[in-house]
């Protein structure tokens, strides 16, 4: 009997294999996990970046300074978010514009409105609202400024599932200051 206990205690036959098999698969699932989100979460930052860049460039509320043309406002601002996605190595045709939800409300007298503006001549577009209320349905006064929105497709391999693709989107507002 003793023996047989000791013998019990000491062998394994195999345990450590099975064990080993189900382990690793999981261990690497996890791994991959936090590689791919952290992937996403990277490159939403860069084109909230880019968005905020895109907005800083778009608000022109000085009163000295010459005042652009709404088109080369437009190019303008295509040109800030091209230039800060691809300083992060990413390809700006990939942007699809994004309207802003809920519309966007136009200040009283400003002529303002929204617009999909390309991406220096490519596929990718960004949606570029100028001159319009940024607190519309609030109680507080109308304040007027830019939204810059759009939206960047990410893909990532995530083994046994069907989430392999997922759409980052963002939206800035900027008021210029008075």
């Amino acid at each position: 009997m003793r023996s047989y206990l000791r013998k019990l205690v000491r062998g394994t036959s195999g345990q450590e294999i099975i064990e080993a098999a189900i382990v690793i698969p999981l261990l690497f699932m996890i791994l991959l996990g936090i590689y791919w989100f952290g992937r996403a979460f990277n490159i939403y930052g860069t084109i909230n970046h880019a968005a905020r860049e895109g907005a800083r460039v778009g608000i022109q509320t000085c009163a000295s300074c010459p005042q652009l043309l709404p088109g080369a406002l437009k190019t303008q601002v295509a040109a800030a978010v091209t230039q800060a996605l691809q300083a992060s190595h990413l390809d700006p045709s990939k942007a699809l514009n994004s309207p802003v939800t809920p519309a966007a409300v136009a200040c009283p007298g400003s002529g303002g409105g929204c617009s999909n503006v390309p991406l220096n001549g490519g596929p990718g577009k960004v949606h570029f609202c100028q001159s319009v209320q940024l607190n519309a349905g609030s109680p507080d006064p109308p304040v007027c400024g830019v939204i810059v929105s759009f939206q960047y497709p990410y893909q990532f391999w995530f083994p046994f599932t069907s989430l392999n693709s997922v759409s980052l989107k963002t939206s800035v507002q900027a008021n210029g200051e008075e």
